[in-house]
């Protein structure tokens, strides 16, 4: 369950005269005006820190408070098995229904707080989206933690992924572009890849693919990140004409996204999408040792949901 907070805001002078509940439905649209009588009702709204009505006069200048109604976090697969630990860091095999850090509805259902109360001291050094499985490493020290994550930050660090997606995809390709907002989009977050040289307006990007297996329609790929830029897996393929399989943003269809984040998914949506969540997994990572004793090498199996979409072949050994 998460805490309610309370937010805080005042009154603009040009407010003066509205009464309080039509003020809150103009300045706050997520509500509509029964809603926030509503919370005026069960005084979750209080003006300069007292009930109001819902038909009170505002003068300009007032604050109001907002205390909203505690809500369930969404169930999250708590199981985060040990890949590997020493006395600097370890590595944990994130679920793909799993955040990483506290964020939106998400707070005690966090990687974080899973693993808050089980080590003295520790660090995230890096994140996976939520929908992502497979390696997360941890820091038990600020000096693991600064060593690492400058690992990340330099490019030194050797990141594997494996992806299902739609299609038959090539033997190998390279991808090298740019990386930025999707104007055709329907969804704002949604990003597109352009191939081509470096363009002041994109980020730029560079993805090595190299197919696994290519069994009735689905395809197992394996990605090479040369770069770290926000959604460049999924974003990348996507834009290439290969969806990833499962992803509501990245997959066949973004209309998905808006469905899924309304709660109204049907089956036919969810028998498209295969998967509840995308099939996108960091498989193996490589990273220089904060002991300098080397590189460490950390591989996290392939999760059963994605080993099960089709009967695919063994994976290929470390190289």
């Amino acid at each position: 369950m998460t805490e309610p907070r309370q937010a805080r805001t005042q009154v603009e002078p040009q407010a003066a005269g509205l009464r309080l509940d039509a003020w809150l439905a103009a300045r706050f649209t997520y509500r509509s005006r029964p809603d926030w009588r509503e919370e005026i009702a069960a005084q979750r709204i209080l003006l300069d820190d007292r009930p109001a009505k819902p038909a009170r006069r505002l003068l300009g200048g007032e604050m109001i408070s907002y205390s909203p109604e505690p809500t369930p976090e969404p169930p999250v697969d708590t199981d985060t098995p040990v890949l590997y630990e020493d006395d600097r860091l370890f590595a944990v095999n994130k679920p793909g229904n799993l955040p990483c850090h506290p964020a939106g509805a998400y707070a005690e259902h966090t990687l974080w707080f899973l693993w808050k109360d089980r080590m003295d001291v520790f660090r995230l050094v890096h994140r996976l989206d939520r929908e992502t499985s497979g390696v997360v490493l941890l820091a038990r020290d600020a000096d693991a933690a600064r060593d690492l994550s400058e690992a990340f930050a330099s490019g030194t660090v050797a990141k594997q992924y494996l992806v299902v997606v739609e299609g038959e995809f090539p033997d190998t390709l390279d991808a090298t572009g740019n990386l930025s907002d999707d104007p055709d989009s329907v969804v704002r977050k949604k990003r597109r890849f352009v191939p081509g040289p470096p363009e002041a307006d994109g980020e730029w990007a560079e993805t090595g693919f190299e197919r696994l297996a290519t069994i009735d329609s689905l395809s197992l790929v394996r990605v090479r990140p040369r770069t770290g830029r926000l959604h460049q897996i999924r974003a990348t393929l996507c834009s290439l004409g290969y969806p990833v399989v499962g992803d509501k943003l990245y997959g066949l269809n973004a209309e998905y996204y808006l469905r899924f984040i309304d709660d109204s998914l049907s089956e036919a949506d969810r028998d498209a999408l295969r998967l509840p969540r995308q099939a996108l997994h960091a498989w193996r990572l490589r990273v220089p040792h904060p002991s300098g004793t080397g590189d460490l090498h950390v591989e996290a199996p392939l999760p059963p949901d994605i080993a099960e979409l089709r009967p695919w072949p063994p994976l290929p050994a470390e190289g």
